[in-house]
């Protein structure tokens, strides 16, 4: 608890003076003593943290100090002091705001002590989530997550900026790596929902079987292993933002279910005849052409309207000019104050390994890239050799040894079942290719 600026307001000096010692006795206490209501208001503008208010002052009745108080700053705490213990009159006051009603008697420093503390805590833990809220802001500001100067990238710009002016859906597209979640986070941030929760869901990862229980939760007992009520993710982000990534992945029989719950902004727990509301802004990614996956059949037409929204759309790196070493640039300043390292530049040669490269991975590679570089180098730079690509050096492996197709293609599935821990459905989108395909191609191996 520390710098708590307290108001002492008390007509009668000497216990004006008695109040204030007692208060100036914690060194984490700021206080000031006021002999009017007046005078008091005057220096509102000072912002204290709290004030102990004499019920019956000669200028002002205590009841319209206090309401004037809460007029202006509801955040400021109030103590009433009073020389009559009338039950009616703390009721009224506790009703109207007053944080606690203290009676002039011996007790009265104890219970001044302990009201104050219980606040200072209070403020100590309002000022603390302050700060937290200013350093999340400025994690997740524009500047710090939509990087560059790319005409594709100020096009982003314009687009996020306009989804943080209302609650409309919004649906981010974009390969893997170009920052979609960020992305989604930088519009929660900045929104009118930015006090409420930010739950993320990757559907891919999600099992058929669990997806109404992970979004509309379950009560105790409605199934083998629910051993206690479980809120689903609509309701842990009531109020708040429900970002769906990956959408296209979203189970086919779950889809109509889906669509109800977002028509209806109400649901019902697995188990449960009860209908609980929600309110939550929409916000999804894909990095699949979602009008295909219509006409494909994989992903339901009517669910598409329902969240096509505002169109974000994340430009691939290879497409944004010199925002290359701009990112790579700040990515080498971040590391380096995260850990404490000398900030290092590009060379010549490092750059235009840089700017020459293809970046499959996008903004996520670059990153991984520019840290590794900062490992590896030695001097006060950056050089070419220290700049190493992950999916060169796999290509060149692949391609070492003269073989045929069938073999290579053996070789590339190989490597694909490897790393995505042996997820035939992910390694089939990946490829482009049938489940079906793959396991034909494994019984071949």
């Amino acid at each position: 608890m520390e710098n708590v600026k307290i108001f002492v307001v008390e007509d009668n000096e000497w216990y004006n003076r008695l109040l204030v010692h007692h208060l100036n006795m914690n060194p984490d206490f700021e206080v000031r003593s006021f002999l009017s209501g007046k005078e008091m208001l005057d220096a509102l503008h000072e912002s204290p943290d709290i004030i102990t208010l004499d019920y019956r002052l000669p200028d002002i009745k205590g009841s319209d100090l206090l309401r004037k108080i809460r007029e202006y700053d509801e955040s400021i705490e109030v103590i009433v002091i009073s020389e009559q213990d009338d039950i009616q009159v703390a009721v009224d006051l506790l009703k109207e705001g007053a944080f606690d009603y203290l009676v002039k008697n011996e007790e009265i420093q104890t219970r001044l002590h302990n009201a104050v503390n219980r606040i200072g805590k209070s403020t100590a833990l309002k000022k603390r989530i302050q700060v937290l809220e200013q350093e999340v802001s400025a994690k997740y500001g524009f500047e710090n997550i939509i990087i560059g100067k790319s005409q594709a990238i100020m096009k982003v710009h314009e687009m996020v900026h306009k989804a943080v002016t209302s609650n409309i859906t919004v649906m981010i597209s974009g390969e893997t790596g170009t920052g979609k979640e960020v992305v989604a986070k930088a519009i929660h941030f900045h929104s009118s929902r930015k006090n409420k929760p930010f739950i993320a869901v990757n559907m891919s990862a999600i099992p058929s079987e669990l997806f109404e229980s992970e979004f509309f939760g379950h009560e105790k007992g409605a199934f083998t292993g629910a051993v206690a009520r479980r809120k689903g993710k609509f309701e842990e982000a009531d109020g708040g933002t429900l970002f769906l990534d990956e959408i296209t992945d979203t189970d086919n029989n779950f889809q109509p279910k889906l669509l109800r719950a977002l028509q209806e902004r109400v649901i019902t727990r697995i188990g449960s005849n009860e209908q609980v509301s929600f309110d939550c802004r929409i916000i999804v990614a894909t990095n699949r052409n979602l009008q295909t996956e219509v006409k494909n059949g994989t992903f339901r037409q009517d669910l598409y309207y329902r969240l096509f929204g505002l169109p974000v759309e994340l430009p691939p790196l290879r497409e944004r000019e010199q925002d290359v070493l701009i990112l790579a640039r700040h990515f080498l300043t971040g590391f380096s104050k995260e850990n404490n390292m000398p900030e290092k530049d590009l060379t010549d040669e490092a750059a235009a390994r840089l700017l020459n490269y293809s970046w499959p991975g996008n903004v996520r590679e670059l990153k991984s890239v520019v840290e590794l570089a900062m490992i590896m180098s030695s001097g006060n730079s950056i050089k070419g050799s220290d700049i190493m690509f992950s999916d060169s050096d796999v290509l060149s492996e692949v391609l070492s040894e003269e073989m045929s197709l069938r073999a290579y293609s053996r070789k590339i599935l190989a490597f694909y079942l490897n790393k995505y821990n042996q997820n035939i459905s992910v390694v089939a989108k990946k490829l482009d290719i049938g489940q079906a395909t793959i396991y034909r191609m494994l019984k071949e191996i």
